[in-house]
């Protein structure tokens, strides 16, 4: 004998129980943003799609047990299947910046200083994005010291540089672990110093954000260098940007060139997302439960406090961490339950939501 379905549930009824329900960073319906999508009943099976605003999203399993806990509620409903996709907003586009085809949205990793772990954030970060399914890019702007390929496993790859039909030279980024790349490295030698003055950094940056064949990328990431320079500059001033990640550690010389770096991109009308405290504290391989404050601890959080900006996360310094870097593995990959690597995936996620919180309040 066949369950008997009460002749309430409807697809109608459906979005009207979950129309109370909102997305945490919007705060919002998710029937008015209209991500509950394709609502079928088959007996007292209820299906539908919930489109998320980024593949990371952080709240993804908090926002579907929020659905089905409202579905629930109607009378005959006995099952719940919820098809979670997604569709990342692309950022706003500003009059006197250029965008780049197929690129939504645009986001640096900065620092103050140098030797405060930029890099081995932005790598981390990039494939922990296209862990979650996202389309990502990694632009390494650091021209002067471009550590990208070795972290990524891709010291040993070349670009390819081939003509696009309106007769162009274009480059072809290289690929691994989930993330197009192109870095200075792959164009010199692996010892030639790059002696440059401002206008040929300006230049090469530039065609790495208008000559290379991006193709259709979710989040493009920009390792910049530390300080607060021409490349910088040149980044803010030639793209729309959705914003920028701070880089520091927690002692007080990182610190307060932090600040400065941070200060420089609200001058330059850049969103700041927040700042990332990296080698927040030391985790011994042997003693695993134990943490030491060799940087100092709290700095981070208070910077972040006092200048009105989110603090997106502690990350520790481990061994594995540094040997990652080392061997092209980036940690997120090699030791994914590693205190380090669920920081750094936390650190994207949130990059993701704040990104996708900004595209649609505007």
């Amino acid at each position: 004998m066949e369950p008997t379905v009460s002749k309430d549930l409807t697809p109608e009824s459906v979005l009207n129980v979950l129309r109370p329900v909102q997305d945490p960073e919007l705060q919002k319906s998710l029937v008015e943003l209209n991500m509950i999508r394709n609502v079928e009943i088959e007996g007292g099976t209820v299906k539908f799609t919930l489109v998320l605003t980024t593949p990371a999203c952080p709240l993804r399993e908090f926002i579907v047990e929020d659905c089905e806990k409202a579905v629930r509620t109607l009378p005959g409903v006995e099952a719940v299947e919820v098809d979670v996709t997604a569709e990342t907003p692309k950022q706003a586009s500003l009059p006197d910046r250029q965008g780049i085809d197929g690129v939504k949205n645009i986001i640096a990793i900065s620092s103050g200083k140098g030797g405060v772990g930029k890099s081995s954030v932005a790598v981390n970060v990039a494939v922990a994005l296209a862990q979650t399914g996202a389309k990502v890019g990694l632009l390494d702007a650091d021209i002067y010291g471009p550590n990208g390929p070795n972290m990524l496993g891709l010291a040993d790859a070349k670009v390819m540089v081939r003509q696009a039909p309106d007769g162009k030279e274009v480059l072809e980024p290289a690929f691994n672990h989930g993330v197009k790349l192109v870095s200075m490295a792959f164009l010199i030698d692996k010892d030639q110093p790059v002696i440059w003055r401002g206008p040929m950094l300006n230049g090469v940056i530039r065609q790495f954000l208008y000559q290379v064949q991006w193709g259709e990328l979710d989040y493009l990431i920009v390792d910049m260098p530390p300080g607060t320079g021409d490349a910088q500059l040149t980044l803010a001033q030639a793209v729309p940007m959705a914003g920028v990640a701070i880089v520091t550690t927690p002692q007080r010389v990182a610190l307060l060139d932090s600040r400065k770096g941070l200060k420089m991109f609200e001058q330059l009308g850049v969103p700041v997302l927040g700042i990332i405290e990296n080698m927040s504290y030391f985790v011994p391989p042997d003693l695993p439960d134990r943490q030491y404050d060799i940087f100092g601890s709290g700095g981070g959080e208070k910077t972040s406090e006092e200048l009105g900006v989110s603090l997106l996360g502690r990350i520790p310094l481990e061994i594995p961490l540094r040997e990652g870097s080392d061997e092209g593995v980036p940690i997120v990959v090699s030791r994914p339950e590693s205190a380090s690597a669920k920081e750094l995936t936390m650190v994207a996620k949130q990059i993701a939501a704040k990104v996708s919180v900004a595209a649609l309040s505007k």
